[in-house]
């Protein structure tokens, strides 16, 4: 077995998780070795008695068989490959697995992830169009992750100006969360590039967003927040973006409105304001 195709079996078993499988990785390669069984495993694994039981269990059931047939047929990147962006491999906890739908050389593309309020008001999709029309014409990716609000409507926009679309979800591929972004989650898959942590079949999960938003933040080479309540899953995105020495950019708003108060907080920390498209650009010089 190959050590690739063993980090995708570590990855789709149950009971190891993103901890024992690095441990379990970085044995491999210093030992520059491939484990075969699973009593080799839990060995280098070093997992609480539990989880050891539930991978034991799971390592040579039929639900895991079934789960590695159903992803042969899917693209996969793992962070054995060459093709894995840089910038997420030096980002906080680098996901060792995603699974994608769509154009895998999208990710080799400078991405403007865009993120904000899932009720997002009429004044932040008036933002989205005024600073992403003109962008139409430059070498980028918008990255975001196709939730109600800012997210779908950066989405929607890009596909409607050419420009290409990355979305990160926290379901698997073959789920539509929200269900309101069903077909738009399909046309990214389609026009785009939809990534996921997560095996076919993965329903919904309040600990999966902020694991999508870390995703979010390694790939990108700048975050422009456009609305965002105070201590919401964006200034969470922010501060990993930050964490990652991404560029972090924010919509100012009225003093007294509830979705701009995370915006203003950040640029009151040190985000840059964005009173214009220009002022998107220039973070991506030279590179564009």
């Amino acid at each position: 077995m190959q050590l690739r195709s063993l980090l995708i079996r570590l990855h789709l078993a149950e009971g190891i998780g993103y901890a024992g499988t690095t441990k379990v990785l970085r044995q491999c390669i210093r030992h520059k070795t491939v484990v075969t069984t699973v009593t080799e495993i839990l060995a280098w694994a070093q997992l609480p008695g539990p989880a050891a039981a539930k991978l034991a269990a799971d390592w040579d059931s039929p639900r895991f068989q079934q789960a590695i047939q159903q992803h042969q047929a899917i693209d996969i990147l793992t962070i054995l490959d060459a093709d894995y962006p840089i910038t997420l491999m030096e980002s906080y906890q680098p996901p060792l697995v995603l699974f994608l739908k769509g154009n895998r050389k999208l990710l080799q593309q400078p991405q403007l992830a865009v993120v904000g309020a899932r009720q997002a008001t009429p004044y932040a999709r008036r933002c989205l169009s005024q600073l992403l029309t003109p962008l139409a014409e430059q070498p980028l990716a918008i990255t975001s992750g196709l939730a109600a609000g800012v997210d779908g409507a950066a989405h929607q926009l890009a596909l409607q100006l050419g420009l290409p679309a990355i979305a990160v979800i926290g379901t698997g591929l073959d789920v539509s969360y929200p269900r309101v972004n069903t077909d738009l989650q399909a046309r990214v898959s389609q026009l785009g590039l939809l990534i996921s942590e997560y095996p076919l079949g993965s329903r919904p999960a309040r600990h999966h967003f902020p694991m999508r938003n870390r995703i979010i933040a390694g790939l990108c080479h700048t975050l422009l927040v456009v609305e965002a309540r105070e201590h919401s899953g964006s200034l969470i995105t922010a501060n990993l973006a930050l964490q990652n020495n991404r560029n972090v950019l924010a919509v100012p708003g009225a003093i007294d409105a509830a979705l701009s108060v995370g915006c203003n907080q950040l640029i009151a920390a040190g985000a840059k304001p964005v009173l214009n498209y220009r002022h998107i650009i220039e973070e991506f010089s030279p590179i564009i």
